[in-house]
């Protein structure tokens, strides 16, 4: 089924290292009846890493493009790594999403990561909501999570929900339907309550508060709620829209991932609040000029990530920014001024991909074996001027000199980090002239562990050494060093690559 942009929701999960993120989507895709069963990340089987690298460490280091159909919406979800050595894939996430889902941990509050990433948020101005996860946690401490995300984010950040002991089991104060959702010890589907007599003072206190919220961002609706103190259902959707569009409310939900409570609420919530990508303010160009997300404008694609797979070739992943893409469209690269063929459009579910014919604006999706195109890249009909204002990314904070196992594997390895330098714009390949070294620069140790355990798909490997010369320097006085490759290990200097010394 093709959607329009109105009936299009772009979701990006975010959230430090172990905030639940890849578990939540699994509850997601789980409610949406996309998938038979929630997998989990120490088993290996969950939709979003579906990489060996990631099934291996059991985190995410990719980010991941799935879909849902809720109602009449698509739903368009991508999962992002925590660590911020991966900040790549967040920041290339965040430019095409509409909306991001916070996720923070109840047992460990606001952590450095989240706020790493709240600072992207910002730039992008990207529409927020948070969830604090893992509730049903002995040591979770809601009111303690939600104080440091308001000290730390601002008090536009609005609790929707809050935790509530039920006779024993889990519950869910929502304020905004002013109902209690009540769940099996287990977790799944749950019984909708009456609020208990003893919390209805602090239900309809936050109860006023998000209806305050609405009407604060439409002339219309202020004057509604003077009249009649309160906002009707469809009156308050239409606010919190608003405001959530404009940044004016960081909406605050409840949830357990690992025991499904909470997601199938947050889904309803990004289905009928959330903006679309018609909601959003025109995407700049690089001309200083904007493009209306609008499918009777001319196509315009922007590419904003682009993967390797073996037997397949260069996997581009974009979003349409305006017009409709058809599968043989011809379309320039503003950035090369060559022109790519579209052969082949599909939707991505994780690791599986299915064919469709056309994407309408708002919308994300996949193609293949593009010939001059990367990520960063915009494809437009030729001399329309509508090329994408490029990702913006981060500067790399460590380098070092690298080498191959062997002589014969120097050109290979250069060959293949420019390559990957393509698919990794935080990865930066150098040739340095002056050391007669190659040099790579990267957010972290871990991204270069995981650049070398990555190098596998190109036969070819390679030794991390801090310092070349001073290597060498220690080779001649017989030292031990430490040289990192797919694991760090202290070597002997008789296993190390003799033509170095030449």
């Amino acid at each position: 089924m093709i959607y329009d942009a109105k009936n299009i929701r772009n979701v990006v999960l975010l959230g430090h290292s172990g905030s639940g993120k890849t578990s939540f989507v699994e509850c997601m895709l789980y409610e949406a009846k996309a998938i038979p069963r929630r997998g989990k990340t120490e088993d290996g089987n969950t939709t979003s890493d579906f990489t060996a690298i990631e099934q291996n460490r059991g985190n995410s280091i990719f980010s991941t493009l799935m879909h849902v159909s809720w109602k009449d919406c698509k739903i368009n979800i991508i999962d992002t790594p925590g660590s911020d050595d991966f900040v790549g894939e967040v920041v290339s996430s965040l430019k095409v999403a509409d909306t991001g889902v916070m996720l923070l941990n109840a047992k460990s509050g606001v952590e450095v990561g989240t706020e790493l990433i709240w600072e992207y948020v910002q730039n992008f101005k990207t529409p927020t909501v948070f969830v604090i996860n893992q509730l049903d946690h002995e040591k979770a401490d809601f009111d303690a999570t939600l104080e440091q995300a308001r000290s730390r984010f601002g008090d536009r950040v609005v609790p929707v929900q809050y935790p509530l002991s039920i006779g024993g089991a889990f519950g869910i104060l929502d304020a905004l339907r002013m109902v209690v959702y009540k769940f099996p010890n287990d977790g799944g589907k749950p019984e909708k309550l009456a609020i208990p007599a003893h919390e209805m003072e602090r239900a309809e206190a936050m109860h006023q508060v998000l209806v305050e919220a609405a009407a604060e961002n439409d002339e219309g609706l202020m004057e509604l709620f003077f009249e009649n103190g309160t906002l009707t259902e469809e009156e308050l959707a239409k606010g919190l829209t608003i405001a959530l569009a404009n940044q004016q409310i960081f909406p605050v939900f409840c949830a357990s991932a690992t025991k499904n409570m909470g997601s199938g609420r947050i889904m309803g919530f990004i289905h009928d609040i959330c903006p679309s990508p018609a909601d959003r303010p025109a995407a700049p160009l690089a001309n200083g000029g904007s493009i209306e997300c609008d499918a009777s404008g001319k196509a315009a694609v922007f590419i904003y990530k682009t993967m390797s797979e073996p037997n397949v070739g260069n996997v581009s992943y974009f979003k349409v920014y305006s017009g409709i893409l058809h599968s043989g469209d011809d379309l320039f690269n503003s950035s090369n001024a060559t022109m790519e063929r579209i052969n082949q459009i599909f939707i991505s579910e994780g690791k599986n991909r299915e064919l469709v014919h056309m994407l309408k604006a708002g919308d994300l999706g996949v193609t293949v074996k593009l010939k001059n195109s990367h990520t960063n890249n915009t494809l437009m009909v030729k001399g329309a001027d509508t090329a994408i204002e490029e990702i913006h990314f981060p500067a790399p904070r460590i380098r070092t000199a690298v080498v191959p196992p062997s002589k014969n594997d120097v050109e290979k390895l250069a060959k293949a980090l420019h390559t990957m330098q393509e698919e990794d714009p935080t990865l930066i390949v150098e040739h340095s002239t002056e050391l007669k070294q190659l040099i790579i620069h990267g957010q972290g140790q871990l991204h270069l562990d995981i650049v070398n355990i990555d190098l596998k798909k190109y036969l070819v490997s390679m030794l991390i050494i801090s310092n070349l010369k001073s290597l060498i320097g220690r080779l001649l006085q017989g030292l031990l060093i430490t040289v990192t490759g797919i694991k760090s290990n202290q070597v002997e200097l008789d296993n190390l690559p003799k033509y170095i010394l030449e």
